[in-house]
């Protein structure tokens, strides 16, 4: 498996850039992952969005897909895609150092 660095450390993470353990992932390496993908500033709505993935993983074992990220974290689904406009839940996933939500493709 492919390794990644963020924040000076090295992480495992698939062929697409997606942690393979999740407990690697800092909150200080998600800004480096979010320019890595071309979002130059994370916000406190992207901030939300990421947390809430983490949460959702954390209790369901997978992240939220757009239609369930739109419904539950608080940002519509027009706004998630202003936030991360390459696919909301798989940016937002990536990001937030959870594995590919089921359903992305």
């Amino acid at each position: 498996m492919p390794t990644a660095v963020y924040a000076g450390t090295p992480v495992t993470v698939t062929e697409e850039g997606f942690y393979l353990d999740p407990d690697q992932w800092r909150e200080d390496m998600a800004p480096e992952i979010a320019r890595d993908a071309g979002i130059d500033v994370l916000t406190d709505r992207h901030w939300q969005v990421i947390m809430h993935m983490r949460k959702e993983f954390a209790g369901k074992g997978t992240g939220p897909t757009v239609r369930a990220l739109g419904r539950t974290s608080g940002v519509s689904i027009k706004e998630l895609y202003l936030l991360f406009p390459k696919g909301p839940a798989k940016l937002a996933a990536r990001i937030a150092g959870i594995p590919k939500p089921r359903g992305c493709i």
